[in-house]
């Protein structure tokens, strides 16, 4: 992957994560904000701390810190998915989210 298709992906990625906390927020009222700024995006869980996501171009991956722990993504077989173990980007924010609020999330990300 090249640094336009790289950029691309995020771009679409993070957008994709954008759709579905705002599908979440409509669905539950729970009280979430977000912001992208520089390709990094901040989601606020008020009183259960953040999800951060960012690119880190230099090595192509899509990187997400959570309470639990810091994840790098790498894009494989058409999906983010963790360089330690391969879950894939959309069970991985599920389960971070879930543990962080207590609320199943369920997003359905489409990038």
């Amino acid at each position: 992957m090249n640094n336009r298709e790289f950029n691309d992906k995020i771009e679409q990625t993070l957008l994709a994560i954008e759709e579905a906390i705002e599908d979440l927020i409509q669905q539950t009222d729970m009280d979430l904000d977000y912001e992208t700024s520089a390709g990094i995006l901040t989601i606020s869980l008020g009183t259960a701390g953040k999800l951060i996501l960012n690119r880190q171009a230099p090595v192509k991956q899509l990187w997400l810190a959570a309470k639990s722990g810091g994840y790098h993504l790498d894009w494989i077989d058409g999906d983010w998915q963790t360089d330690r173990d391969g879950e894939k980007l959309g069970v991985l924010l599920n389960r971070v989210f879930t543990e962080q609020t207590g609320v199943d999330a369920n997003f359905q990300l489409e990038y």
